[in-house]
């Protein structure tokens, strides 16, 4: 099928979402055109993750809704002058996935020599949602000890990779999966604590697997915590927060950066006295709670660091034609990235 804007208008190939919570059809699109202040981008490289899926479908709170409409959030590509750049959140209709991407010049960032075009389509979300949790959100101080919760997930993993890179002086890795956590140890956890909270194991019909992992965490805050980056939300979240309130010393402030909800769970039951008895300081990071430009500025940031020394992210590459494959797949690892043309 055929989407044009304009009878005279030439298609391009790309992955079309018809309606809202659909999955892409890799056919044709009408060529974006751009104006004051916009980038036409070829495109190479773009990664899927939960973020793209979300605003693709219509989901995400930054969407417009509007369909048909190419699918995709962000990517890596060449503007018209031949300057090789990532770029996020391209004009509707025209998203990531397609041959071209219609994009604000101040939403592309530069990509280094010695980054490759599927590392950076892969990095720059993980890698700036940790980074802006970090140093725009926590501002994290050389030393501090800091904990990821969902550290073996994509953006996890990045998150204890950065916070040793920014100096953390104990990180501390928390997951469902105890076997991927050890491992975590050879990226810079210094301690790893597994829990047995999941779909399977909620904490309403699996209640000691919430009070074991606060046990756990009371042990290890006993010896101190300032900044928590959770990718989980849910029942382990609020196993974390009850912990601080029950070990930090009193008026100890600690820093609390919701960051992903990768749990599914969108709610918790937090007791008012976790945050009267303690200094808890609890936040968000991501579009709107951090400023776009601020958002960019991290992905530069992450881009210099993974230029000189290579943080690990593991990538699986797929043609653009292939995507109706994978879509429906639960983003995880290796991340897929989509290559175009």
């Amino acid at each position: 099928m055929f989407y044009f804007d304009d009878q005279e208008e030439m298609p391009m190939k790309a992955a079309v979402i018809e309606r809202a919570g659909g999955t892409p059809v890799y056919g044709d699109f009408s060529e974006p055109v751009a104006g004051d202040g916009q980038e036409i981008v070829t495109v190479s490289a773009s990664a899927l993750s939960r973020f793209s899926k979300s605003r693709s479908s219509g989901e995400h709170y930054s969407s417009d809704g509007a369909f048909p409409a190419v699918a995709g959030a962000d990517g890596v590509g060449r503007t018209a002058d031949g300057r090789r750049v990532y770029f996020a959140l391209p004009e509707a209709p025209y998203g990531a996935l397609a041959e071209r991407a219609l994009v604000r010049t101040e939403r592309c960032v530069p990509v280094p020599d010695g980054l490759d075009d599927v590392t950076a389509a892969a990095i720059a979300n993980p890698g700036m949602s940790a980074w802006a949790g970090l140093v725009e959100r926590a501002h994290l101080r050389r030393g501090e000890t800091v904990l990821v919760n969902g550290a073996t997930g994509t953006a996890g993993r990045i998150a204890v990779q950065l916070a040793k890179h920014l100096g953390a002086g104990k990180v501390i890795a928390t997951s469902r999966n105890a076997e991927e956590l050890e491992a975590m140890r050879a990226l810079g956890a210094d301690v790893v604590i597994p829990f047995a909270i999941d779909a399977l194991h909620s904490e309403a019909l699996y209640p000691s697997g919430a009070k074991e992992y606060e046990r756990a965490l009371e042990a290890e805050f006993a010896n101190g915590i300032d900044v928590v980056i959770d990718y989980l939300w849910g029942a382990s979240a609020k196993a974390i927060l009850v912990a601080i309130a029950k070990a930090v010393d009193d008026a100890t402030p600690v820093r609390f950066v919701h960051v992903g909800g990768a749990s599914g769970e969108e709610t918790i039951e937090l007791p008012g006295a976790a945050l009267r008895s303690s200094a808890i300081v609890l936040m968000g990071s991501g579009v709107k709670s951090v400023r776009m430009a601020v958002l960019l500025d991290a992905i530069r940031n992450v881009f210099e660091v993974a230029a000189a020394a290579p943080l690990q992210i593991a990538t699986s590459v797929v043609p653009l034609a292939e995507i109706a494959s994978v879509w429906d797949d639960a983003p995880g690892k290796p991340r897929v990235v989509f290559t175009v043309g």
